[in-house]
C-alpha cells in the first residue's frame, strides 16, 4: 500500500498519542505520534497523509485542521515562565495550551475555557468544592451546561402564554396518574384507563406533555433545544434540554395542576391486540404523583400508603392492560436490554458514592415501560398509515457475522443458543429466557447489547429488531428528547388540518442525524460519569478480591464485569499469566501457553489501582 491522503476525526489517548478515524467504509485507524498531535484537540476534523509501516500499522502525518467542533475545554492553570497555561484534560489534548485571561488565577485553579482558533479564553472559573468529575465530563463531551439569561427569560415568558383550547379534549375528570422515581422533576407522561367494556376491551390513555405549546418551532428556545438534543443525566446533576421554568414547572405534569397534553388513546382487546389508536390534543390534571416504590407495593399487596384510594382502580386496569400487552410481546419476541443496570448510591449531603448494586427491573418499571413502548409503536403506525413523515427509531437485524459471534459468546458462558445463520426476534426472546436468573445474567446482557448494536434515528420507517416491533418511534418524552418534540409537531400539524409536509420532509434527514449524534453523545457522557464514580468508590477498596465475568477482549487485555455490581474492571495482557498471548477473534479469547481467557469466563481478581479521570479500575488476577 502506498501513501495516501485522507480526512478523519482525531481521538486523543490519555497516554499522549492519538488516532485518526478515517472517513471511509471499513477504514482502519491511523496512529498519530505525540509531536504531531500537539496542536490538535480530540474531535478535530483534519486532513492527513496516511503511511503504512512494515508492521502493518498505519501512521498519520502532515495533519491540517479542517474544522474544530469543540467549543470548550476543562483543565487546571499552570504557571510557566511568567505565563499562564491550561493543562487540558488529557483525554482532550496531549499538551498544555496558552491561556488568555485578565484574571489573576493561581496555579491549580480549575477553569472551563472557550476555544478560539488555537487560543484559549477563560469562560468561567470552577468554584471550590465543585465536583470536578462532572465539570470534566461536561467539557470533555461538549455538553451545554447552563442556559443564557436570554433563554431563561424566554422560558419564563413562555409560561405566561395562554394555552389554546380549540381542539383539546377535556380529560381533567378522568382519574390520571404519573409514575416516576421520587427524585424526578420533569414529568412528561401520565396514564389513565377506562374499565373494560362489554366486549372485554380496555381503553388506555397515554398523555404526554405538550411541550410545543411553550417551545414554538424556530423560536430561541427551540434552537437551543435542538442544539442540546436531549437532557443528560449525570449522576448528581441533570443538564436539561429545556430551562427549568418549562421542564420542571409549566410543562411537567405535576399533581393537581391543569396541563396541556397530547394523548394517545389505545383500545386493547382481551387478546392484547391494539385494535385502534386515537391521537388528540387534551387538557389533563394528574390526580396522584405515584412513585415506583409505592406502585410496586400496591401491585404486590393490593394497597399502599402512597397510592390514594381514588386511583386504585386506575392502577388495577393499567395492570390488566400491561398483562395483555406483555403476552403479545412475549409471543412476537424481542429482548429487554434495560432490565439490568448498575445503580450508584450517592450521599445526600456530600454527593460522594457510597454503594453500587445491579438493580433489577421491578413490576412498576415494567408497567410504565410496556405502556410507553405500546404508545410509541401505536403512534408510529398511526403516522405511517396516514402517509405522514416522522423521525423513527430503527434497530437493524444483526448481520450473520454478529449472529455467529453472539452464538460463540453464549457458548463461552455455557449457553447453547443455536441461532442458525439468521437471528429472529423470537429466537432472541428464547435466548433471553435461557439466561434469566443465571448468575452471569448481567454480564451476558452486557455482551448481548454490544453484539446487537444501538438503535438509530432515521426519517425512513423501519423495524425495531430488539423490541420485535415493525414500526417504532419516540413520542413519550418531549421534555427531554428533541426527536419526540418533532413527532409532536407533525401530529399536531395533521390535527390542525394541514396535509402538506414537503417542507418538513426536506429537513428530516439532517434533523434525525442531529438527534442521533446528541443521543449517542449523551449516552457516552452518562456512561463515563458512571465509570468515574465507580472508580472513586473503588478507590477505597484497593486490595479487595472480586469475582466477575469477562465481557470483552480489548487490545490492552480483558474487560471484566464485577459480579453483583455491574462495575467494570480491566486486566492488562501483561498481568495475565501464560504469555505471550494472541487474540483469537473467532473464539473471542486471548490464548497463550496452556491458557485461554475468553468472553464469559469467570475471573477472580484483586483491585490494584483506580484512575478516576479515566473511569478505570485496574485488576490483577488472584494467584
Amino acid at each position: 500500500m502506498n501513501d495516501s491522503t485522507a480526512r478523519g476525526r482525531i481521538s486523543v489517548h490519555p497516554r499522549g498519542f492519538g488516532f485518526l478515524g478515517v472517513d471511509a467504509p471499513n477504514a482502519a485507524s491511523a496512529f498519530i505520534a505525540p509531536p504531531d498531535l500537539n496542536p490538535f484537540l480530540d474531535g478535530d476534523i483534519v486532513s492527513a497523509r496516511i503511511t503504512p509501516e512494515g508492521s502493518g500499522r498505519l501512521v498519520a502525518t502532515e495533519l491540517a485542521l479542517v474544522s474544530r467542533p469543540r467549543a470548550e475545554v476543562f483543565g487546571s492553570v499552570v504557571l510557566r515562565g511568567g505565563k499562564r497555561y491550561l493543562r487540558i484534560d488529557r483525554s482532550v489534548a496531549n499538551t498544555d495550551w496558552p491561556l488568555d485571561t485578565t484574571i489573576e488565577l493561581a496555579e491549580g485553579t480549575h477553569v472551563v475555557a472557550e476555544v478560539s482558533g488555537d487560543r484559549l479564553v477563560v469562560a468561567r472559573v470552577v468554584p471550590e468544592g465543585a465536583d470536578l468529575g462532572v465539570e470534566r465530563c461536561i467539557a470533555r463531551h461538549g455538553l451545554r451546561a447552563v442556559f443564557a439569561e436570554s433563554l431563561d427569560r424566554a422560558a419564563e415568558e413562555a409560561t405566561t402564554r395562554p394555552v389554546p383550547m380549540e381542539r383539546r379534549r377535556d380529560l381533567r375528570n378522568v382519574p390520571t396518574v404519573t409514575i416516576d422515581a421520587a427524585s424526578t422533576r420533569d414529568i412528561d407522561d401520565a396514564l389513565a384507563a377506562y374499565p373494560a367494556d362489554t366486549s372485554g376491551a380496555l381503553r388506555v390513555l397515554v398523555s404526554i406533555a405538550d411541550v410545543d405549546v411553550f417551545v414554538p418551532e424556530r423560536s430561541l428556545l427551540d434552537r437551543e433545544a435542538r442544539l442540546r438534543g436531549t437532557s443528560v443525566y449525570l449522576a448528581g446533576r441533570v443538564l436539561p434540554m429545556l430551562p427549568e421554568a418549562i421542564s420542571s414547572r409549566a410543562a411537567s405534569l405535576v399533581e393537581g395542576e391543569d396541563r396541556p397534553a397530547l394523548t394517545a388513546e389505545l383500545r386493547i382487546d382481551p387478546e392484547g391486540r391494539i385494535t385502534s389508536t386515537d391521537v388528540y390534543e387534551s387538557l389533563i390534571r394528574s390526580r396522584a404523583r405515584l412513585t415506583y416504590d409505592a406502585v410496586d407495593t400496591f401491585l404486590a399487596e393490593g394497597q399502599a400508603d402512597g397510592v390514594p384510594r381514588a386511583v386504585e382502580g386506575t392502577l388495577r386496569w393499567l395492570r390488566t392492560a400491561v398483562a395483555r400487552l406483555s403476552a403479545v410481546r412475549a409471543a412476537r419476541g424481542g429482548v429487554n436490554l434495560a432490565r439490568e443496570e448498575a445503580r450508584i448510591e450517592l450521599d445526600a449531603i456530600t454527593g460522594e458514592p457510597t454503594a453500587i448494586e445491579a438493580r433489577r427491573e421491578t413490576p412498576a418499571h415494567r408497567l410504565v415501560e410496556r405502556l410507553m413502548v405500546a404508545a410509541n409503536e401505536a403512534v408510529a403506525e398511526w403516522l405511517v398509515a396516514r402517509g405522514l413523515p416522522g423521525i423513527f427509531r430503527v434497530h437493524d437485524e444483526p448481520s450473520p457475522d454478529r449472529v455467529r459471534t453472539l452464538s460463540q459468546l453464549a457458548h463461552n458462558f455455557g449457553i447453547e443458543a443455536g441461532f442458525g445463520p439468521r437471528l429472529s426476534s423470537r429466537s432472541l426472546a428464547a435466548f433471553e429466557a435461557q439466561i434469566a436468573g443465571a448468575r452471569f445474567e448481567p454480564a451476558i446482557r452486557t455482551v448481548l447489547g454490544q453484539a446487537l448494536g444501538p438503535a438509530r434515528y432515521t426519517p425512513e420507517p423501519g423495524a425495531h429488531f430488539g423490541l420485535g416491533a415493525p414500526l417504532y418511534l419516540h413520542f413519550t418524552s418531549p421534555i427531554r428528547r428533541y426527536a419526540d418534540l418533532v413527532v409532536h409537531r407533525i401530529l399536531k400539524r395533521y390535527l390542525e388540518g394541514h396535509r402538506d409536509y414537503d417542507d418538513i420532509r426536506a429537513g428530516l434527514v439532517v434533523l434525525a442525524a442531529d438527534c442521533d449524534r446528541a443521543s449517542t453523545n449523551a449516552g457516552k457522557a452518562e456512561a463515563e460519569r458512571h465509570r468515574m464514580l465507580v472508580a472513586r468508590l473503588y478507590a477505597g477498596r484497593l486490595g479487595e478480591e472480586v469475582t466477575g465475568n469477562v465481557v470483552a477482549i480489548k487490545p490492552f487485555g480483558l474487560l471484566v464485569q464485577i459480579a453483583g455490581t455491574g462495575a467494570m474492571g480491566s486486566i492488562t495482557t501483561d498481568a495475565l499469566p501464560g504469555g505471550p498471548l494472541r487474540t483469537d477473534p473467532a473464539a473471542q479469547a486471548l490464548i497463550g501457553a496452556g491458557v485461554r481467557y475468553a468472553v464469559g469466563d469467570r475471573i477472580t481478581a484483586t483491585v490494584a489501582a483506580v484512575h478516576e479521570e479515566l473511569g478505570r479500575i485496574d485488576l490483577v488476577p488472584s494467584r
